[in-house]
């Protein structure tokens, strides 16, 4: 299907964001709004946002892609991805004001793009919020961090022969590692976290809340080679009330083999693009 790309400028309490809307000649009912994590801007890295949008254009499913406020071509300051959903919802605003069949949309990111995601539906319970499509979610603390080095990191190094070599030629700091080990282990217990801040303790459980109540589709794609994607499943095995998520009837979690954080291979982000239409066909089907 044909479709062309449109400049848009949205308004958003005093600033104005950049974005590219692509509008299929006959768009449905189902569109698509990037939220683009930080520091990041609308194409994305290796150009994954823009390809993804035509992709999905192509397939009739209209699309925005935008820089929130403070990043890209985007007036105002910059502000993390715990702060965005004015943004967001002057997205969703815009790509409905340039298509008048637009009725739902699907929130799409990655890394912390797919956190605001999550973020914005349980703090606004957005109607036209019908699908969430999450890449490698951000979901990081302390503990998490060192529970994830301690599972993958020193367990993958026990099975290295430079780490032999190193131990027996004696140009392994014994000392050092030991302390450095012990600390991550410490850390995993959450023994060396002290008091979070209240700002932290709602990032993580407004996170669970979403994934757990969200009423619509949630699609999450993990890659096989990341430590942002091992520590989003270290965090839903200990987070009350995720431990069963991949058996939730809603949610659709598929991991790409070997693919990096920003799946920076054209064969990765092709099994990415494909996994991402054969979901939204699927939602589209829902929904009517």
């Amino acid at each position: 299907m044909n479709y062309s790309e449109i400049p848009l400028t949205l308004e958003c309490q005093g600033d104005q964001m950049m974005g590219v809307c692509c509008l299929p000649e006959k768009a449905s009912s189902l569109g698509f709004v990037v939220v683009v994590g930080g520091p990041q801007y609308r194409v994305g890295s290796h150009r994954q946002f823009l390809l993804l949008s035509r992709k999905l254009a192509a397939a009739g499913h209209p699309v925005l892609r935008f820089d929130y406020r403070g990043m890209g071509d985007s007036d105002g300051e910059g502000r993390s991805f715990e702060q965005i959903d004015a943004d967001i919802a002057a997205g969703i605003d815009g790509l409905a004001s340039q298509c008048a069949a637009l009725r739902k949309v699907v929130l799409f990111g990655l890394c912390d793009g797919a956190a605001a995601a999550l973020l914005y539906c349980a703090r606004q319970k957005d109607p036209r919020v019908a699908g969430l499509c999450l890449l490698n979610p951000w979901a990081r603390s302390e503990a998490t961090l060192a529970q994830t080095h301690i599972k993958h990191y020193y367990l993958d190094r026990l099975r290295q022969r430079d780490f032999w070599w190193k131990l027996v030629s004696g140009k392994l700091g014994l000392a050092s590692s030991a302390r450095e080990f012990l600390l991550k282990f410490r850390q995993a217990k959450g023994e060396t976290m002290g008091d979070p801040s209240q700002s932290a303790l709602g990032f993580h459980a407004l996170m669970a809340r979403a994934l757990v109540r969200f009423p619509g589709l949630i699609q999450i794609i993990l890659s096989g080679n990341d430590y942002t994607a091992k520590e989003f499943l270290q965090w839903a095995q200990v987070e009350p009330g995720l431990r069963q998520l991949s058996d939730q009837q809603n949610i659709q979690m598929l991991e790409i083999a070997d693919a990096d954080h920003t799946f920076s291979t054209s064969e990765w982000r092709r099994k990415v693009e494909q996994a991402v239409l054969a979901w939204m066909g699927g939602l589209q089907q829902r929904l009517t």
